[in-house]
């Protein structure tokens, strides 16, 4: 088959994740490589603004092959260089309330026109497990209704690292590792007042990986630093996690509370690290039973944000501890917002190389190490088997032996 000419198209969705800017650049690092090789005959690459809005109002730029080169230069950016949004395009009623459509008109066949329009042979998808299964439905719909191909190869986006069947998704490395830096001076409040009790919560709807990870990153920190000798109450212990609670343990409260009462008489403070996502249905049941609204976004998922299981846990744990003093802490915000590590970086260059491939190849799919192959060859993973909400393995040696070394196993 002869080269032929690409228009690409790339966006990104969801919530922010330190993976959106190094995805951008890679991709149009390995497009303009495959044009100087002769791979394709000619190429042009539109950015969609704001996601899926971008796509629904046709907001969008052509980035001029002047610049391709100079795209390394998002390496060193967090956030998406070219904007995000939550917008389900199933989800008509949102879409409408929020001037996307037109009465009489679908989010699907808008979205649709506008890539036909636009002439896209390939969309890059940049985000989680729903904005890749949206792109794949898109994909299906332009094929069915209009007889048009759109090539679809989503990148995996989520801190939760908690896509099937995708090994490692891109920013939870780089995530963790900022959670870690941020408690390293939070952890410093413990000074601040006898009795203080800190929880750190971190990002996570179902996934506990992102707390763990974060705590070992912590912890693997705290082991390496140096500490003065009797006389100081600031020692490895006082500045160790206490407790950390993701949705795959069952807290039991009550027994929590009398061990790190323990921890409190002894330390003077109470460390934790919360995964958002715990205890999460037991919040829900209670602002149910009280008859009060349970905030939701436009995908349907529980605004966590709004309902706060930091403070939650907060006041039940402050009264078993006999805490003076409560501090609840969210490093979500700034660890989504870094750029990428080392670690993450890799990972995205290999899937982003093996992803303009298959794009030309035209075979769609979501980038990844396939942890259902042997292997785990990073490969476009059909979007049927891509789905969210794969819990973290609790079982993990490592997590076990740190639960341990922690008191709470």
């Amino acid at each position: 088959m002869p080269p032929q000419q690409m228009n690409v198209a790339m966006m990104t969705s969801g919530g922010l994740a330190p993976c959106l800017s190094s995805s951008v650049a890679y991709l149009v690092e390995f497009w303009a490589a495959a044009l100087k090789a002769g791979t394709i005959s000619g190429l042009s690459i539109r950015m969609y603004i704001d996601g899926y809005k971008g796509v629904l109002t046709g907001d969008s730029n052509v980035i001029s092959p002047d610049i391709y080169d100079s795209c390394s230069c998002l390496h060193d950016l967090g956030g998406s260089p070219i904007g995000n949004s939550r917008v389900k395009l199933t989800n008509i009623k949102d879409c409408k309330a929020r001037g996307f459509v037109k009465d009489g008109e679908t989010p699907l066949e808008v979205a649709a026109q506008q890539l036909l329009k636009d002439e896209i042979n390939v969309i890059h998808t940049i985000g989680g497990d729903d904005t890749n299964t949206q792109a794949a439905e898109l994909s299906k719909y332009i094929l069915e209704k209009h007889g048009g191909k759109v090539v679809v190869v989503g990148m995996p986006k989520t801190i939760d690292n908690d896509v099937y069947p995708i090994v490692q998704t891109f920013g939870a490395d780089t995530a963790a590792e900022q959670g870690s830096i941020f408690f390293t001076n939070v952890v410093s409040e413990s000074s601040a007042n006898p009795r203080m009790l800190i929880i750190h919560e971190v990002m996570g709807r179902d996934s506990g990986y992102l707390t763990a990870a974060t705590a070992k990153k912590y912890r693997e920190s705290i082991k390496a630093a140096k500490f003065t000798g009797p006389g100081f109450t600031t020692t490895q212990t006082s500045r160790d996690i206490h407790a950390v609670w993701i949705p795959e343990l069952n807290v039991d409260i009550a027994a929590e509370g009398q061990r790190l009462k323990k921890v409190m008489d002894t330390n003077g403070c109470v460390n934790v690290f919360l995964s958002e996502g715990a205890g999460v249905e037991d919040i829900v049941k209670e602002l149910e039973a009280n008859g009060e609204e349970v905030p939701r976004d436009a995908f349907g998922h529980v605004s966590l944000a709004k309902i706060n299981p930091g403070v939650y846990f907060s006041k039940r744990l402050a009264t078993l501890v006999g805490a003076e003093k409560t501090l609840v802490q969210k490093s979500g915000y700034f660890a989504r917002s870094a750029a990428s590590n080392a670690f993450d970086r890799k990972l995205i260059k290999d899937c982003a190389e093996e992803g303009v491939k298959s794009a030309i190849a035209g075979v769609s799919g979501c980038m990844g190490q396939d942890e259902d192959k042997e292997g785990t060859p990073i490969r476009a993973c059909e979007f049927e088997r891509v789905k969210g909400g794969k819990p973290f393995n609790k079982d993990a040696e490592w997590f076990q032996q740190m639960l341990k070394e922690i008191g709470q196993a």
